[in-house]
């Protein structure tokens, strides 16, 4: 199996919810299996132009799964969960319903048309580094360093959102950790 971590973001309609049931929807796909999940955190929108207070603030959070697909088939997959959220894909970087990023997967270096692992803006982004050190407290980030050390480097600009971590409400598969 392979582990991989994976950035939930939403900065329209209840985004919470959106959250949870996306991070649901990911637990349920066939060939995957929960393995941490962080609580949520808002962040102010980043734009093409940089942060713009004046959008609507972003939640925010991470899961790690195990999963026997393949990167391509889970990226199809997420954008699949995209899709049933309602998600559009008109303005790079624009507001978004939800935006499923796969961030690492194991150590792999991966760069084809559709996917880049490491994610190349992760270790600039608080809004991912902070929920997936707060799943994965001893995460590393392939090619840049600890989360956590990359973290206090950055800065954390973000404010936990008091929920349950996305994945405490489902129930493990057998020998998944919690």
């Amino acid at each position: 199996m392979t582990r991989v971590v994976i950035a939930l973001g939403a900065n329209l309609g209840d985004r919470g919810s959106t959250l949870r049931a996306a991070a649901r929807a990911i637990a349920a796909l066939p060939g995957v299996r929960p393995v941490a999940s962080s609580s949520e955190v808002e962040s102010v929108a980043v734009t093409l132009d940089g942060p713009d207070a004046a959008k609507p603030r972003y939640r925010n959070a991470v899961v790690v799964v195990d999963t026997d697909l393949e990167p391509d088939e889970l990226l199809d997959a997420l954008h699949g969960i995209e899709d049933e959220h309602g998600r559009t894909r008109e303005v790079r970087w624009g507001d978004r319903t939800l935006d499923l990023d796969v961030i690492a997967v194991d150590d792999r270096h991966i760069d084809t048309a559709t996917l880049t692992v490491p994610h190349p803006r992760a270790h600039e982004r608080a809004f991912v580094l902070a929920p997936w050190a707060d799943a994965d407290p001893d995460a590393v980030l392939p090619g840049r360093g600890p989360v956590v050390a990359l973290l206090a480097a950055l800065g954390d600009d973000t404010e936990r959102v008091d929920e349950p971590r996305l994945f405490d409400a489902i129930a493990p598969a057998a020998g998944a950790a919690s």
